[in-house]
């Protein structure tokens, strides 16, 4: 997997603006978390990033996924029955549904969820802020 010009100029810009050290294997992680269709583990992370920067250690990503969050350039989820999982911070709000026998993690958003939450918030005197929804479920065969 190569990494493409562009590509490296837009992940060098987000890594200043969030005022993190660029480095080959910082912008290599946040390549693989912006291409991810799904929301790898370090593990998977690393062998990802392998592919595009073979000088990455698990340990360098161990090291720069804590930077990154820190930052809040990634976000960490930690999902009931599995590891730490991650993804690029910034996208479009979104929930998020489990697979309690594959383990995969499907992105979501319902326009009825979002506004049910805010007028519960509402109701009870609150202004909601921040939240996230994680579902828990088994396909229906």
């Amino acid at each position: 997997m190569k990494l493409n010009q562009k590509d490296e100029l837009l992940i060098v810009s987000s890594l200043r603006d969030a005022g993190v050290r660029v480095t080959k294997q910082r912008v290599a992680l946040l390549y693989i978390l912006d291409n991810a269709k799904d929301h790898p583990d370090a593990i998977e992370l690393y062998k990802r990033a392998s592919e595009v920067e073979p000088t990455i250690s698990l340990a360098t990503v161990y090291r720069t996924l804590s930077v990154l969050i820190e930052a809040k350039v990634v976000h960490r989820h930690s999902f009931e029955g599995g590891g730490a999982r991650f993804e690029k911070a910034k996208r479009l709000h979104h929930d998020h549904i489990v697979d309690l026998n594959t383990g995969e993690v499907i992105e979501f958003n319902s326009e009825i969820i979002e506004k049910i939450q805010f007028e519960i918030a509402a109701e009870m005197g609150y202004e909601l802020i921040h939240h996230k929804l994680e579902l828990y479920c088994r396909k229906i065969n």
